[in-house]
């Protein structure tokens, strides 16, 4: 696996595998991926949720941003006449697969004004071992 296997999804998406991610209509979040020498950062733009309806979770390399599924308020509903309705509540799950150097333990999310950020400082992979021949 490689640095750059947190793309692995945006580019099947973006191959046609899933061609509504990029749509207006699209039930899937876009994000922004980028990194520096110090972390990956991913954004991830959620208007309309607050923490609480999101769940982060990483299972060995795999990142996956989710949403619980959201009710309407049915008091609400029963008091107001719905003339236009095009704001829906909906619920998403994305998953991404992460590079090798990522410090897994000290991950951290903020979200603010409807967009989530979560940083991923990296960590320094050994290098590779060289192994040196004796002669018998």
């Amino acid at each position: 696996m490689n640095a750059y296997s947190i793309f692995d999804s945006l580019f099947d998406d973006m191959m046609g595998t899933n061609p509504s991610v990029y749509t207006a209509s699209s039930r899937t979040p876009r994000v922004d991926v980028t990194a520096d020498d110090k972390a990956y950062y991913l954004d991830m733009e959620l208007p309309g949720f607050c923490e609480e309806n999101v769940n982060i979770e990483l299972d060995n390399k795999a990142l996956t941003i989710s949403s619980k599924e959201c009710k309407e308020d049915k008091k609400e509903k029963n008091e107001k006449k719905v003339f236009i309705k095009e704001r829906r509540c909906m619920s998403f799950s994305r998953t991404f697969t992460l590079p090798d150097d990522i410090d897994a333990e000290n991950i951290s999310a903020v979200f603010k004004n409807g967009i989530l950020t979560l940083t991923m400082p990296k960590v320094e992979l050994p290098k590779p071992k060289k192994i040196l021949i004796s002669a018998a």
